[in-house]
This record gives structure tokens, sequence and C-alpha cells, in this order.
């Protein structure tokens, strides 16, 4: 028969294969799961570098783009200015003669209306028949 150590060395050893085994499972799926990993990060760059080219390229083309409407938004700004410019020298050219015309109309109705004889109100004249 064994005796109390060699039962205790026994279950000891028991232990330390069934904990040597555990962790045996253990590494085998980390080592899995790292394969795994691995093989998800290596897509991962082969899909990531012609995104990142084609986002690189679509930048620089919206950024000759930008360049191009930068210079439509400045000669805008210029015809803008011109056209304001237009405005106030037509509106110069156009408004003092034509107030004046219209003073002169005032003024010689004005006039005309002086010269005239005054009309009786219709109350006056129904009184004088």
């Amino acid at each position: 028969m064994l005796t109390a150590g060699e039962v205790a060395g026994l279950i000891a050893a028991t232990g330390w294969v069934v904990l040597v085994c555990v962790l045996a499972m253990v590494l085998v799926k980390l080592a899995k799961l790292l394969t795994e990993t691995t093989k998800a990060v290596s897509d991962l760059n082969d899909r990531l570098t012609p995104l990142l080219d084609d986002v690189s390229i679509t930048v620089n083309e919206t950024n000759r783009r930008l360049v191009a409407v930068e210079a439509i938004t400045k000669d805008v700004k210029e015809v803008s200015g011109h056209a304001a410019k237009l405005s106030a020298v037509t509106q110069t050219i156009f408004t003092g003669p034509l107030i004046k015309v219209s003073s002169l109309g005032y003024g010689v109705r004005r006039a005309i209306e002086a010269r005239r004889p005054p009309r009786r109100a219709s109350g006056q004249a129904r009184r004088a028949r």
C-alpha cells in the first residue's frame, strides 16, 4: 500500500498534470487567436493600402478643384464690384436729370393751373342757376 506521503505526491502530480494540460489548451487557443489576428491584420493591410491611395488621390483632386473654385469666386467678386460701380454711375447719370425733369414738369403744371381761371365748385354752380 501507499503511504500518506506517496498519496499526497500522487495527488500533487495529478494536479500538476491537469494544470499543465489546461495551460497547454489555453496556449494552443492563444496561438490560434494570434494566428487569426495576424491574418486579419495582413488582410486589412492589403485592403487599406489601396484605400489610402484612393483617399490621397481624392484629396489632391479636391484641392485642385478648390483652387479653381477660388479663382472663380475671385472673378465673381470682381464682376459684382464692377456691377455695383456701374449701378452707382447709372444712378448718378439718370437720377439727377430725372429729378430735374420731374421738378420742371411739376412747376409747369402749377404755372398752367395758376393761369387758368378758377373753377367753381359743383355746389356753387347749382346755386348760380
